[in-house]
Formats: structure tokens, sequence, C-alpha cells
């Protein structure tokens, strides 16, 4: 799992050491993420099904996209599709994607790059891998986030921002037993490069077989921790989670996060990704790619999507052989 990596987290900045008040965060749920296919028929995770949008605001739904190995011609994507009203971040940690929107914006991320697109207003949008991924075949995995947008800023117009893993903020623990990568938000001491609408946090960790992550965590925020791979603990009651499973975490000042001793040969290490931002607390009406606060405000983006008010697939788009790039 590349991702950033270094060769020496001893010259990284620590994360402090919880004061003796600090409170652990109990953990209130596990789940498993059934898996499906999205897009063209690319397989995932589904992370967040199972639980209550209540636990999950700000965030709406988590897709782990892989870990496949493909073999030549098999890599896929999407089709254009349109969205409002959010946010998508998309985390490449193995392989390459590339995104394109009607707007002109989009590019190629890479191991452990992040693209985070605002929506907004709306758009139409497509994700696929290049044309030499498709001919080669190769590794492919990552995530892609919806974050929620508060009725103030689901008018915004359409932003991307592209975010190279080498921007990404790293951290390690008292011990060095964990690598964490900061994406976005303020996460013990260190920040992410990642410019959010509504506060929140997002880091990827590396925790050793044996070692302990506590990390200090914003109280008003919520606490979830998905595993990408591995298996350990969650919690001071030391939970065991292992791949594709989600930890909902209750209030608190900590995350507790342990790596289990025996970890699968292809995965040396426990990897989670950790999630958490203010609840934004406004009525959510969502239907497929539109996720605004009033079914009329819904029915209004179908309505703007059929009648080509969301844009138009550019006239320069060259679809791949496998990957057409005509409307659902």
């Amino acid at each position: 799992m590349p991702a950033v990596s270094v060769a020496d987290v001893s010259a990284l900045p620590r994360v402090p050491v919880p004061g003796p008040t600090d409170l652990d965060r109990g953990v209130r749920s596990v789940t498993t993420a059934p898996r499906g296919y999205e897009g063209e028929g690319f397989p995932v995770r589904r992370a967040f099904q199972g639980v209550d949008l209540r636990d999950l605001d700000p965030f709406l739904h988590m897709d782990q996209m892989g870990e496949v190995e493909y073999a030549p011609g098999e890599p896929k994507g999407t089709s254009w599709h349109p969205h409002r009203g959010f946010e998508t971040v998309t985390y490449i940690i193995d392989g390459t994607f590339e995104h394109g929107d009607s707007h002109g914006g989009g590019g190629t991320i890479t191991d452990g790059d992040t693209q985070w697109m605002t929506a907004g207003s709306g758009l139409l949008h497509i994700e696929r891998p290049p044309e030499s991924l498709v001919r080669s075949g190769g590794l492919f995995h990552g995530l892609q986030l919806w974050v929620n947008l508060p009725r103030a800023d689901k008018w915004l117009p359409p932003k991307y921002q592209d975010l190279r893993g080498g921007e990404s903020a790293l951290v390690t623990t008292p011990d060095g037993g964990a690598l964490l990568r900061v994406i976005a938000g303020d996460v013990a001491g260190a920040s992410g490069p990642g410019s959010t609408h509504t506060p929140m946090a997002m880091v990827h960790a590396t925790v050793s077989p044996g070692a302990q992550l506590r990390l200090p965590w914003p109280r008003p925020y919520n606490a979830l921790v998905y595993v990408l791979s591995g298996s350990g603990t969650v919690g001071a009651d030391r939970r065991p989670v292992r791949t594709g499973q989600l930890a909902v975490f209750g209030p608190g000042d900590l995350i507790t996060v342990e790596g289990g001793t025996g970890q699968e040969s292809r995965h040396p290490a426990l990897d989670v990704v950790v999630l958490g931002g203010q609840p934004i607390r406004e009525p959510v009406a969502w239907a497929g790619p539109f996720v605004m606060n009033t079914r009329e405000e819904v029915q209004r983006a179908f309505e703007d999507y059929q009648r080509g008010r969301l844009g138009v697939v550019p006239s320069d788009y060259v679809p791949h052989g496998s990957l057409p790039g005509s409307f659902n």
C-alpha cells in the first residue's frame, strides 16, 4: 500500500501525549461494509451502509474502491453523471484515476493524491482509469467520500482542489509505531492541505502490529474509523475490527486504534481512515447524485439536469475504447 510513506518516521513531528483528563471515546457500533459495484462495474465496499445518517453527519457516503488487481482491458470507471449539493473526495492509494467535468476542471491522481470536488450548484462529471492502465491492467485501490454542504453553500460555483500526496502533513506517534497522513483538518498539531466548507478532518493512518494510536480529536466532531486493510482493535475496550469494517465512536477527546500482532502477509500493518466533522444538522433530501435540503430542490435538480442546465459533455472529450462518453 504505497500512498505516502517515509523511510524514517523518527524525523516526523509526534502526536501529543494525552492529558490526564482527556476522555477516550467509546465505540458505539462496528458495522461491516457490503460489497457492490459502481459505475461501469468496478468493485466497491459500501463503507457507511447500515449506519444512521445522524451518526455520519456531515458525511453522506463512502466507497472503498478495490483493492483489485486488474487484468489488461479490465479497468473500469464511470460514464458522465451529474452532481449537485455536496463535495466528493477521491483518495487514491494504489493506481491512477482521471477526473473531468463540464466546467473544464479535473486532472489525474495517483498514489497518495486526493481530488476534492465541490459540486455545489451542479456539474457533469466523469471518473476513469487512464488509457495506459486500461491497456496494461494493474493494482487499483482508493476511496471516494461524499461530504454534505450546508444550505448556504449548496449553490456555490463548482470547484476542484488537486491535492498531491506530498502535500499531506505527516505525523507519527511518540514511539514511532504509526504513520499519519493528514489530508484535511487540524489534527495533532498538523494541518492537512484540503480546504473544507464544513469543519472536518481526514487522516490515513498506518498502525504497526502491536502499536497503539491515541489520537486527540476535536470534541465537537463526530468520529469514524474505517479499516482499509488489516486487523486490530478500536476504543479503550479494544473492540476487534478488520478490513471493511467501520467503527462509530461516541463523544470524548481521544480516538484509540491498535494494530493486531498478527497480520496477513499481503498487508503487514493495520491501515485505517479516520474521519470526523462538525455536524451540519440540517434536513437532508437525497436522491441519486443530488443532495439537497428539500424534495422540491431535488426535483429541480433532476429537471435542470434533463434540460442541460448542469452542463454538457465537452466537445473535445475523447472516450477510451471501453469507457463510453454518453449519459446514463
